[in-house]
């Protein structure tokens, strides 16, 4: 069985990949770690991605080891400076 998750990349994240968002299809179990590890694994420009980002799923932030559902939205949210 798969899942279809919706990756969401914010701010410099969107920069890196060219693109806000993307439809994932992944097997049902993966965690947030296994999404990450498939996106980095498929190349430029998704292997500028780090491996461990902070990230919301379904708007709250979760850990690497937070097992996906179909049509969670994931999104990849990049360190903020401030001063």
């Amino acid at each position: 069985m798969t899942i279809s998750v919706r990756a969401l990349f914010f701010a410099a994240y969107r920069d890196v990949v060219g693109s806000k968002e993307m439809r994932v299809d992944l097997p049902a179990g993966t965690t947030v770690s296994g999404l990450v590890s498939h996106l980095r694994g498929l190349g430029d420009p998704y292997s500028a991605l780090p491996a461990s980002p902070a990230i919301a799923l379904n708007r709250t932030y979760v850990g690497e080891s937070a097992t996906l559902g179909d049509g969670d939205e994931v999104a990849f949210i990049p360190p903020v400076a401030g001063g």
